[in-house]
């Protein structure tokens, strides 16, 4: 059974390795502007951003638009 054990762990290792390595991408300067588009960010507090959208709407006098909703098309 110890043989066995033996065996696998380099697997693993290897297997843990690629799945790192296969995360490693290089990012061109004309798709940095898509990535750095706010849609494309995750809420960290969703309290806070919560907070800071009642204060957006009452300081706009409006409600929602705040996510995306179509491809600009009309047909929503």
């Amino acid at each position: 059974m110890e043989a066995h054990s033996r065996s696998t762990l380099p697997l693993a290792i290897l297997a843990v390795a690629l799945a790192f390595a296969a995360g490693c991408v290089t990012v061109k300067p004309q798709q940095r502007s898509v990535l750095a588009d706010p849609i494309m960010q995750f809420e960290g507090d969703p309290q806070a951003s919560a907070q800071l959208r009642h204060a957006i709407d009452n300081r706009e006098g409006s409600y929602g638009g705040g996510g995306v909703a179509g491809g600009g098309c009309g047909c929503n």
